[in-house]
């Protein structure tokens, strides 16, 4: 184990720390190295203090380190590699497991529709968080922890990572539905919208981050009602009362993608009503020329026996004809057309 204290020191980053911080109750934290983080897991000494981990799944050891040094459930490190990646709150082996989808952290961009895992493991000395792509909630705990907020247990900064999550999705539905005003608005004005697929892509966002980050409720009742012997109970009030507000961003995000499926369904009537008049136009046209066409046809033939060739007043008897033809089919046509 010393031998594993010296290559930390060598190396700041052995097994893919990429920030950890120490509390005690009333303190702010302070933030530690490898070595250090090391010494307090092997420290069990009694006391308030616990420890924050945050971990870069993409460092090859870091997998590796985290079975060798953390006692974590089997369940976390399988929770890893499973395929489906539902956000939940499950109670294991007296820790709480968290897989929670979040918003990735772009440089370019205050707000990105890519999502990505982070896997929580919470014990009462202990929070562990690794991940494989920076997250947007968890840059917001780490700014709320070296700003210097105070934090009493690991369960507390679990809930505080949610709201700092919930945060992030009221950002992304305040940005949507400002897009959407715009959009609506103009469809008021009767200026159909030009960037239907942004409206679109917007939509399937909005899907895309209900059907991920959507806590599963099954998993929440059962923590809630049998939560682990460590976990206080104004823990266990506070994460009632973070995910209800997280149900709520939730229904929020489904209120605005039901918004724009409206608005969608209402550009598509006025496109398709636009569409219908253009072809009625054409229509009509058409059936005004149809009497014309059909006469010059006929007198056009190269055959004897034309009618009126010889008369004198032969093509005006034929331009009354044609008028009077395409007087009864117009007035048939805008006929039709007022019963649209």
């Amino acid at each position: 184990m010393n031998h594993s204290l010296d290559i930390s020191h060598r190396d700041p980053d052995l097994f893919g720390l990429l920030y950890g911080f120490r509390f005690r109750p009333g303190e702010r934290g302070r933030e530690v190295d490898s070595a250090t983080a090391l010494r307090c897991l092997q420290d069990d000494s009694e006391g308030d203090e616990f420890l924050w981990l945050h971990l870069n799944l993409a460092h090859a050891a870091c997998e590796r380190w985290m079975k060798s040094h953390l006692q974590l459930p089997e369940e976390f490190f399988e929770a890893l590699h499973e395929g489906s990646r539902s956000t939940r709150i499950e109670h294991v082996d007296s820790a709480l497991l968290a897989v929670v989808n979040d918003v990735v952290f772009n440089l370019a961009s205050m707000v990105s529709s890519d999502v990505s895992t982070l896997w929580v493991c919470v014990r009462s000395k202990l929070i562990v968080s690794a991940r494989l792509q920076p997250l947007h909630s968890v840059d917001k705990l780490r700014s709320s922890v070296k700003a210097g907020e105070c934090f009493r247990s690991p369960s507390e900064l679990l809930v505080h990572l949610l709201r700092d999550q919930g945060e992030v999705l009221t950002q992304i539905v305040r940005k949507t539905s400002m897009s959407v005003d715009q959009v609506e608005d103009e469809l008021l004005s009767s200026r159909l919208s030009t960037n239907r697929a942004e409206l679109g892509a917007n939509r399937r966002v909005l899907v895309r981050l209900q059907r991920l980050l959507a806590l599963e409720p099954g998993s929440l009742l059962r923590l809630l009602n049998r939560p682990p012997p460590w976990l206080q109970k104004e823990d266990v009030k506070e994460l009632r009362k973070s995910t209800e507000e997280f149900a709520l961003i939730i229904n929020d995000l489904t209120a605005l993608g039901e918004r724009i499926k409206l608005l969608q369904e209402e550009i598509a009537a006025n496109l398709n009503e636009q569409s219908n008049r253009t072809l009625f136009t054409l229509t009509v046209v058409t059936v005004l020329a149809l009497p014309i066409n059909i006469i010059a046809g006929f007198f056009g033939m190269n055959v004897g026996g034309v009618p009126l060739a010889t008369d004198p007043e032969g093509f005006w008897i034929l331009v009354a004809l044609v008028a009077t033809f395409t007087v009864i089919a117009g007035r048939w046509a805008f006929r039709k057309r007022g019963d649209y």
